[in-house]
C-alpha cells in the first residue's frame, strides 16, 4: 500500500519571544521542515511580508516565508488570511506532489479575527487528493460556525468520492469538534490524543489531521528543547495509506 506522509505546523510567523527577548526562528524552521520528510506540509501563521520585523531582524528573508521554507523539489501555495498594519499572514501548503488547483475561502466570524481555508488539489500517483489547511478562531462559537461553513464549502467544492485531508490548528481546547468533523465524514486517529500546545509543556491537542478516504497508519509529535524554541506549537506528523 502506498503511503502519504503529512505534517501540520503552526510556525508562529517565524518569530518567538517577547520584547528584547524576541528572536527570529525562521532559519531553524527551514531545517525542521526538511526533517519532516513529508509529502504535504500544512503551515499556519505564515508571513508573506512584515515591514517592521524586516527592519528589526537583519536576517529577515527577502521572499515570503512559504517560499523560504520550501524544500528542494517541492511546490508552495500560500494564501493570505489576515492583513495587518505592517504586513500579512495566512496558511500555506508545501507539496512534494504536483499541484493541480488552488482555492481560498474566507471563514472570518467577526472583525477581530481574520480566518480562511486554503484549498489545494494535488495529484498523488495519479490520484487527486484535496487538502484543506485551516486555522480556526479563538472562540468556541466561532469555531462551530467555521466548521459549518467548511462543511458547506466541502459539499460545493470537493466531490464526495475523492480523497480529502483537513489539517491545521483547530484551537479546539475542549475537543468539541471531533463530532462535527465526523458528521462531515472526516476522522482523525481514534484513541490517540497527541498534545502539541504549548510547545514547552504540551497538554492540548490543538493541531490535527482529519481525513476522508485515507487509512490512518501512524502519528507522532517530535519533542525536545529545539522544537520547543521554534514555535509555541509542536508539529504533528502522520502517515496514511492511499
Amino acid at each position: 500500500m502506498s503511503t502519504l506522509r503529512i505534517a501540520t505546523y503552526n510556525i508562529h510567523k517565524g518569530v518567538q519571544g517577547l520584547g528584547p527577548a524576541k528572536r527570529l526562528e525562521i532559519h531553524n524552521l527551514v531545517h525542521a521542515v526538511e526533517q519532516f520528510d513529508a509529502d504535504l506540509v500544512c503551515l499556519q501563521e505564515v508571513r508573506s511580508h512584515h515591514r517592521k520585523l524586516a527592519r528589526h531582524f537583519p536576517g529577515w528573508p527577502e521572499q515570503g516565508q512559504a517560499d523560504y521554507l520550501l524544500p528542494e523539489g517541492y511546490e508552495a501555495v500560500y494564501r493570505t488570511n489576515a492583513l495587518t498594519r505592517h504586513g500579512e499572514h495566512g496558511n500555506a501548503l508545501l507539496s512534494r506532489w504536483p499541484v493541480v488547483s488552488t482555492g481560498h475561502e474566507d471563514v472570518s466570524d467577526h472583525r477581530f479575527e481574520q480566518r480562511g481555508l486554503l484549498h489545494v488539489v494535488v495529484q498523488v500517483e495519479g490520484v487527486a487528493v484535496h487538502v484543506i489547511v485551516v486555522h480556526l478562531g479563538l472562540l468556541a462559537a466561532s469555531r462551530d460556525r467555521q466548521v459549518e461553513r467548511m462543511g458547506r464549502y466541502l459539499a460545493r467544492e470537493v466531490p464526495a468520492h475523492e480523497r480529502l485531508v483537513v489539517a491545521g490548528d483547530f484551537n479546539d481546547w475542549g475537543d468539541r469538534l471531533h463530532q462535527p468533523m465526523a458528521d462531515l465524514d472526516l476522522r482523525t486517529f481514534e484513541g490517540i490524543r497527541l498534545a502539541t500546545f504549548p510547545s514547552r509543556l504540551p497538554v492540548l491537542h490543538l493541531d490535527r489531521i482529519y481525513t476522508r478516504g485515507l487509512q490512518p497508519l501512524h502519528a507522532q509529535v517530535p519533542r525536545g528543547r529545539a522544537w520547543s524554541r521554534m514555535s509555541d506549537h509542536l508539529p504533528l506528523i502522520a502517515e496514511f495509506g492511499l
